[in-house]
């Protein structure tokens, strides 16, 4: 076995190249994902939006059809995704700003435990409409890959923006591409 002989010099150069490349990794992962997350993608064909009536937390069934003519962001999550998790307070900022500028944000919570949905959102005091498709009936008939996944319905019905992964919903940039779908 042959043995490596490092001068101090050398051990101290080599140390500083790593960590040179430790923190250069540190620093542009961070600047990928936010330039990502502040941005919407546009759908290709922009397709028909599906319906669905789902419960909200109180029971009382909502249909995306009911908010026809409106921008309506809809957001599918669950209480055990991360990402999903991390969203959520940057959702309740978007939808302070939104629905007094006549935006509705539906956020369907796929699968899982109503109690555990109770719970996880009276943490983050949210107060926009949260449905729960406990089937996963409807987030199966929807365009998705994977939680969370977030999708800008324009008045019209179609779905003109998409969103595959965790935003800070409101960032400026973000919540001027939801209102520029507004007729």
């Amino acid at each position: 076995m042959r043995k490596m002989n490092f001068t101090a010099g050398r051990l101290q150069h080599l140390i500083l190249i790593v960590a040179f490349f430790v923190l250069a990794a540190f620093v542009a992962v961070p600047q990928a994902s936010n330039a990502q997350a502040q941005f919407l993608h546009k759908m290709d064909g922009k397709p028909l939006a599906k319906d669905f009536d789902l419960p909200d937390l109180d029971g009382n069934k909502i249909k995306l059809s009911d908010f026809k003519g409106k921008v309506v962001l809809v957001n599918f999550w669950a209480t055990w995704c991360p990402p999903c998790r991390a969203e959520i307070p940057s959702m309740q900022r978007a939808w302070n700003i939104l629905k007094d500028k006549d935006v509705m944000l539906l956020a369907i919570h796929v699968g899982g435990n109503e109690d555990r949905v109770w719970t996880f959102l009276t943490d983050f005091n949210v107060d926009f409409p949260v449905l729960l498709d406990a089937n996963s009936k409807v987030s199966r008939s929807w365009p998705m890959m994977g939680l969370p996944v977030s999708f800008v319905i324009d008045p019209d019905g179609r779905i003109a923006l998409q969103a595959i992964g965790g935003r800070e919903w409101d960032d400026e940039k973000m919540i001027a591409q939801i209102l520029a779908l507004k007729k």
